[in-house]
């Protein structure tokens, strides 16, 4: 797996497919029209409509990008069980953190629906406790240069 890989649920691919398709056909015609109403209101140097309906164009083709590669790159399903007993991609991390017990998600933001924090695997958190066993303590040195030590509990796969 490169590390540009990433896990999704079916349920996160499909919905990543549909905004792909709405983003694609109805909001490029939806933004197109914007522009050329606000293209058509004369002097484009003064002309707000016109630069804010750009910029919009711009946000919503990085958002096409960003999910083009992201389904490219996808492994779609459950990630391979970790019979090592191992923190990895996909799951559902149960730690201590500074004294503090937080539930997460180690993945992508794309994989969750919501109710649980997401880590990136390449965040501090998440690179701290990458590859860590069930039950041990590893430390990650957050954004203030504090170490925090972190107790890792369980960690079962996201479904």
């Amino acid at each position: 797996m490169t590390s540009q890989q990433t896990w999704l649920t079916q349920e996160a691919a499909d919905r990543l497919a549909g905004e792909l398709a709405s983003l694609e056909g109805p909001g490029r015609k939806e933004i197109t029209a914007k522009i050329e109403a606000a293209r058509a209101e004369g002097d484009l140097k003064e002309n707000g409509g016109y630069h804010a309906a750009r910029d919009e164009q711009g946000k919503m083709e990085a958002r096409i990008r960003q999910i083009k590669q992201m389904l490219e790159n996808a492994h779609i399903g459950t990630p391979p069980a970790s019979a090592d007993g191992k923190v990895g991609a996909g799951m559902v991390v149960t730690a201590s953190i500074a004294g503090d017990e937080m539930k997460f998600l180690l993945g992508s933001r794309e994989i969750a629906s919501g109710e649980l924090d997401v880590y990136s695997e390449k965040s501090p958190l998440g690179a701290a406790v990458l590859g860590a066993e069930i039950g041990a303590t590893v430390s990650y040195t957050a954004p203030n240069g504090r170490d925090i030590k972190v107790e890792i509990k369980s960690a079962e796969f996201y479904s």
